[in-house]
């Protein structure tokens, strides 16, 4: 009976452990977008992209938004953003492709 009792509990235990993994992983879902800077918006904090047709906002966080004047207008961005639903995607990080810039790579803390 005890064996029994034993392997029941491991199965538990090993399910409630993947269960957690699962959860853990579905949090922050993050996006890249590759794209011309269409507009940046300095005061909001928001770059104004464009994928497959559609053009949106994406939210620039506080550590980001000193280095929003550093973006050329038209030129090409790579960025990658975490999805957060009913808000604007906010920007994790940047590459810029095209353009003149002293910030070519923002990695979410610094400009390189």
């Amino acid at each position: 009976m005890s064996g029994r009792h034993s392997l029941t509990c491991s199965i538990m235990f090993l399910a409630a452990m993947i269960g957690m993994c699962w959860t853990g992983s579905a949090g922050a879902e993050e996006k890249s977008y590759y794209s011309p800077i269409i507009y940046v918006d300095k005061e909001k904090g928001f770059i104004v992209i464009s994928n497959s047709g559609a053009v949106f906002g994406v939210e620039v966080a506080p550590d980001a938004r000193q280095h929003l004047d550093k973006l050329p207008p038209s030129g090409l961005i790579d960025i990658v953003v975490e999805i957060r639903p009913n808000n604007a995607p906010l920007v994790k990080r940047w590459k810029l492709a095209s353009g003149e810039s002293s910030c070519k790579i923002f990695d979410g803390k610094t400009c390189k």
